[in-house]
């Protein structure tokens, strides 16, 4: 560990808060339906997409319609991935001759794109075509990135909104989203990628020679624009299999440092739309510093495990930390620090693999996914998953004190707990279910590449992430058989929608409820006290549902590598 280090964390940190405030202005304006300074030229687009889909922008949904709109929605997305990975061979953009994808794997990345999960059992450059990454996932990037924040203003509106019915209109919103939010920066942002050496270009495969006289083929393609609405909205799913530790996807130091940045600058500006919209920006804040506090305990514990490395790697030599699966341009600090913000932020791209990381370095990663994606999280996804413990964090202050627990002029009551609880509950069930299954059936155990605890935490990994709708991987694990296609695409789909659907409903109750001012009773959210509760809560539920699993991977491997030092 570092002092230039050191300084890396801080100074990324110190960014994303410095860009909390102005971005989350500019997004409350946007879904309030208010000017912006892109309104002269968007809005007669905007009104165009109203016009020829029928939609009447004044018109708003109850909770049912907006989450039912929002599940056939999805259902289009998946028919156009599906379809256009089936029949890749046939379709234009191809100029690898790459054939049509197998039934099992188009299933899985359908669902995985469309539930910004982006999980990716293939090699992008060998296996999908330039019109498949265009058409089928780069398209589903934007719309599954925008489903994720137009669900957390929903429910945003549920807590700001009293004795109304409805909860915005799903067409709108996603709409404005794309056009006003995503759109803009990613024309920007792919630009800069550009101008950092990353490829964007229709044109076929480049044939090289190298200095040995070796014949090699170097995949290239319409790269910036897939990385940059990958990174923005959280999704994750690579352009080529290395994902961002690959030149093309991540040539530099700067491009590395922005792609983190990129990663948390929505999630964490949502804490403040939140803010904004219930009339008191101090609760956003106090919900950041709930991340906040969380995420500096994760970087902390991997940057140390990583610069530390392990007593086996010393006793060959190897001392400075552990750079196995490591870019030597990002080195560990800027290694441990985008593990953390992508497994934190449910956006599941790697600049180094998280296989090779130590015992208790992987651990975080994983941690981090088990709490249900909630520290940042993924576009909208995380701040509506934080919600949710804060609606139990309520809950518990009411049982202490003894009344009925209130969150910004809201009651909170038995539907709303209930609903939380079925949502957060519903994660554990996944990762933890299926990863008994697959380590006792032989055809599922034959995909593991290590024996033992991290054998066990390569399948723990890889339906904790599809759960959480991350898409990391313990690289280690097989993933392209029938079981693990099939079983990973139902792991996502429940993370996704299990977790969305009481989320809306409780969107639906609070916003039929009136407003309670704030009395001599209310307990204060908005100060140290309530932020310390909210992580008790997070992390009292989140041990008691992944702390059996850690104690069988990570822990037991933290112990073996260094058993001289600890026996």
């Amino acid at each position: 560990m570092t002092a230039i280090g050191w300084f890396q964390i801080i100074l990324y940190c110190a960014i994303v808060v410095a860009l909390v405030k102005p971005l989350g202005w500019y997004m409350t304006r946007v879904f309030n339906g208010e000017a912006t300074f892109l309104s002269p030229v968007l809005r007669p687009v905007e009104r165009g997409f109203y016009w020829i889909s029928g939609v009447d922008e004044r018109r708003e949904q109850h909770w049912l319609t907006y989450t039912v709109a929002m599940l056939l929605f999805h259902v289009g997305g998946f028919l156009i991935i599906y379809g256009v990975m089936r029949l890749q061979a046939m379709l234009p953009f191809n100029p690898a001759d790459q054939a049509a994808v197998a039934p099992d794997l188009s299933f899985n990345t359908a669902v995985s794109f469309l539930t910004n999960t982006n999980w990716q059992n293939y090699g992008g450059e060998s296996t999908v075509s330039y019109l498949v990454q265009m058409l089928g996932l780069t398209h589903q990037n934007f719309l599954s990135a925008a489903t994720g924040i137009v669900l957390a203003v929903a429910l945003i509106r549920g807590f700001a909104r009293a004795s109304v019915r409805t909860i915005g209109n799903f067409w709108v919103d996603i709409t404005r989203c794309t056009l006003y939010i995503l759109l803009p920066i990613c024309i920007v942002y792919s630009l800069f990628l550009v101008s950092q050496g990353m490829p964007q270009t229709l044109g076929p495969y480049v044939d090289a020679t190298t200095l040995e006289g070796a014949k090699q083929t170097i995949a290239v393609g319409p790269v910036a624009s897939q990385v940059a609405i990958k990174m923005l909205g959280t999704n994750g799913g690579g352009f080529f299999n290395a994902n961002a530790a690959h030149p093309f996807e991540n040539p530099t130091a700067l491009s590395n440092f922005v792609q983190m940045l990129s990663i948390f600058v929505i999630g964490a500006a949502l804490t403040n739309v939140f803010g904004r919209m219930v009339g008191n920006q101090r609760q956003g804040w106090a919900i950041l510093a709930v991340m906040g506090v969380l995420f500096i305990a994760g970087v902390s514990i991997c940057y140390w495990s990583e610069a530390n490395g392990t007593t086996a790697l010393h006793a060959l030599g190897l001392s400075g930390g552990n750079m196995e699966g490591k870019e030597v341009r990002f080195g560990i600090v800027a290694s441990s620090l985008f593990a953390v913000i992508t497994t934190a932020a449910s956006c599941g791209a790697v600049n180094a693999m998280h296989d090779s990381f130590t015992a208790l370095g992987g651990m975080i990663p994983l941690i981090n996914m088990q709490l249900g994606e909630i520290i940042v999280g993924g576009v909208g996804a995380g701040l509506y998953g934080m919600l949710l413990f804060v609606v139990l964090a309520i809950f518990v202050a009411g049982l202490m004190v003894g009344r009925t627990p209130e969150y910004v002029g809201k009651k909170i009551e038995a539907r709303e707990v209930k609903m939380a609880m079925l949502a957060i509950l519903v994660l554990p069930l996944m990762y933890l279910g299926w990863t008994a299954v697959a380590v006792v059936l032989p055809s599922a155990v034959a995909s593991m590449a290590n024996a033992g605890p991290h054998g066990f935490t390569e399948v723990l990994y890889a339906f904790t992430s599809a759960t959480g709708n991350n898409g990391s991987a313990f690289a280690g694990l097989t993933g392209n058989t029938f079981f693990y296609n099939l079983t990973l695409a139902s792991a996502m789909f429940v993370g996704r929608f299990f977790m969305i659907v009481p989320a809306m409903a409780i969107a639906g109750s609070l916003a039929q409820k009136k407003s309670v001012p704030p009395s001599a009773g209310t307990f204060p959210t908005t100060g140290g006290l309530f932020v310390g509760l909210v992580v008790g809560v997070i992390l009292i539920i989140g041990g008691l549902t992944f702390f059996p699993a850690l104690a069988l991977g990570p822990i037991v491997e933290h112990l073996a590598m260094n058993a001289n030092t600890l026996f």
